[in-house]
Order: structure tokens, then C-alpha cells, then sequence
């Protein structure tokens, strides 16, 4: 194992142990469900920036997987969807992280009369090597892990979960990215790579990352403040402003024509018709913004119209465009 690898697993180690409040910052709240009630120590033991997975991820009884389990909040609130034998797979490299979790599933039996232990199948095992088959779950979903990785290994972690989700499956996560050049002594810090701190990509290099591997959808949901890394506390020159990024890949096709990216672009049509019909699929309603993918935003600009509006990035995505 990579000797950053063996550093992240002894932090999470110590953190299964001994819970650890402050070990990373919640930017999602959690689920508040009819009947779904999240035991206090699973809320203290939530290693990760909240969940990134909507509700409607998980219609239809899907099988989820999950990776990293932390506490095992993310599961529970996941089985309340599932409601099936191992209709949620948690996969941990920390035994005793998995173990942690399952003494908290049976204080989450306690607190929810719906909920069974038996509804997750907790799994030894890291992202690089899933013990998943192929093409077997619907949602996959990982929280603040990604970005510990070094460019080959989260090239393989991408590959793993393309490899176990079905066609038109989800892979849902959410990272910290950073758009500023990190110096060489930052970036190979161990302990601040392991804490999700110095391995921070680029949005674009991100995208670029998932779109190598073959998913065909990428929905950039949400771009939050994260960490200020700074000279007082941290091996760098400068402030760097770290944000955490909220994307869904999914196992589309790949189009001829490139993938679709969503990023929060807006097209409206303000002509003298009552729409706009672009003849490729794209119809634009009079004064009705309509979410696009940046491929068509860039194909409706070079129509050159003067009565077709097309917004910038908004780095929020939720659901309902046209690409």
C-alpha cells in the first residue's frame, strides 16, 4: 500500500476509535425524514461534507453503494429509501470503521422501527478494488475520498465505480477542489492529503477526470466554500481558497460529439414566436429559461440570434435540462 494510503487509514482509524467532531466540516444537513432518526454518534462520527445524493437518486428501490463509511450515517439515511436486504453495500478499508458502524446500526434499530442491520451488507475493501460485481448497483456514492488520490489511483477509483454501476447508473460524490497551484511541499503532505486538503484538481481537470473514463452525464449540482488554507498554519505562501464541488456522473453513452456537462447555464428565448425550435431537439419557450448542458450553449451562441439569451455557469445544477 501507497504510504499515503496507509496514512489516510491510520487517521480514520483513530477516528473510528475515538470519534473526532472537528475531523471534517458538514456542509449538508442531515436528512430529516418522517421516521428516520440519526443517532448522535453517527452525527459525530459524519467524516464526510454531508450527503451529495438526492432523494430522487434513489427512487425506485435502488441498490446503493457506498464507499468510505465513516459512521455509518450516509448508509442508514441511504436503507431508508432501499428498505431491502442488502439494498445498501458500505465498503471500508478501516475494520475498525466498519466495525463502529455496525455497533451504530444496532443504536439506529433502537431509534427506528423501519430500519434493520441486515438492510446494509458492510464489505472490507477500498476504491481502488471494489468487492462489487460488475454492473450491479444504480447509485454509487463517495464523500470526501476522491480527492485524497494521486492522478493513477483516481484514475482507478473512477474506473472501479464506472465498472460496478449499471448503464445509466449514478456516481455521485462531492470533493474539494482548488483552482490555485499548490506548492510542492503542500501537495506531498500526507496527513493534509489523507485530511482532504492538498490533492485538491481543478473543477475542469475533475470533469476531465470522469469524462476520460466513459461516463457520458456529468451534473455539477452545487460549488460551496470549503478551507482557507493558510501561511500560519500550513506549509504555503499564500491564502489558498479551497471549495467543495458536488457532481453526479452518469453511465450515459458517450455522445458522438462529446460528453454533457451541466454547470448551471440557462437559455432563454425573447423572440416575436411563441418558441424557438433549433430543429436538433431543442425547443425554447417565449421568456421560459430552459437548464442546458455547456455543448448546447455553445452550439445556440453560434447561432449568432440577438433574441436568444444564454446564462453564465452558475456551478448549480438540479435537474430538468436539455442537452
Amino acid at each position: 500500500m501507497s504510504s499515503y494510503l496507509e496514512t489516510t487509514k491510520n487517521v480514520y482509524k483513530d477516528a473510528a476509535l475515538t470519534p473526532d467532531v472537528g475531523l471534517c466540516c458538514t456542509t449538508n444537513p442531515i436528512w430529516e425524514l418522517p421516521g428516520l432518526k440519526i443517532p448522535k454518534i453517527m452525527q459525530e462520527m459524519n467524516y464526510g461534507c454531508g450527503s451529495t445524493v438526492h432523494a430522487r437518486d434513489l427512487a425506485n428501490n435502488p441498490r446503493i453503494l457506498y464507499v468510505g463509511v465513516g459512521g455509518g450515517m450516509e448508509l442508514l439515511q441511504f436503507a431508508y429509501f432501499s428498505r431491502q436486504k442488502y439494498g445498501v453495500i458500505g465498503i471500508d478499508a478501516v475494520d475498525e470503521m466498519l466495525e463502529a458502524s455496525r455497533k451504530n446500526f444496532k443504536i439506529a434499530e433502537d431509534q427506528n422501527e423501519w430500519f434493520s442491520s441486515d438492510f446494509v451488507d458492510l464489505k472490507n475493501g477500498d476504491a481502488l478494488h471494489l468487492p462489487v460485481e460488475d454492473n450491479s448497483v444504480d447509485v454509487a456514492a463517495q464523500n470526501c475520498l476522491f480527492n485524497i488520490f494521486k492522478a493513477e489511483d483516481l484514475k482507478k477509483a473512477i474506473e472501479e465505480m464506472y465498472r460496478v454501476l449499471k448503464p445509466h447508473g449514478k456516481l455521485v460524490m462531492s470533493d474539494p477542489t482548488c483552482e490555485q497551484d499548490m506548492n510542492e511541499e503542500l501537495r506531498n503532505d500526507e496527513r493534509l492529503r489523507a485530511l482532504c486538503l492538498s490533492g485538491s484538481l481543478p473543477i475542469k481537470d475533475y470533469v476531465k477526470a470522469l469524462t476520460d473514463v466513459g461516463f457520458g452525464t456529468i451534473e455539477i449540482r452545487a460549488r460551496k466554500p470549503y478551507r482557507i488554507l493558510d501561511p500560519k498554519h500550513y506549509p504555503t505562501n499564500e491564502l489558498i481558497y479551497i471549495e467543495s464541488i458536488e457532481v453526479a456522473a452518469i453511465k450515459d453513452p458517450m455522445p458522438a460529439d462529446g460528453p454533457c456537462i451541466f454547470t448551471g447555464k440557462a437559455a432563454i428565448y425573447y423572440g416575436e414566436d411563441d418558441h424557438f425550435d433549433d430543429k436538433k431537439g431543442h425547443v425554447l419557450l417565449k421568456n421560459q429559461p430552459l437548464a442546458i448542458c455547456d455543448k448546447t450553449a455553445k452550439a445556440l451562441k453560434d447561432l449568432g440570434r440577438d433574441d436568444i439569451f444564454i446564462s453564465e455557469s452558475t456551478f448549480h445544477y438540479d435537474g430538468g435540462g436539455c442537452c
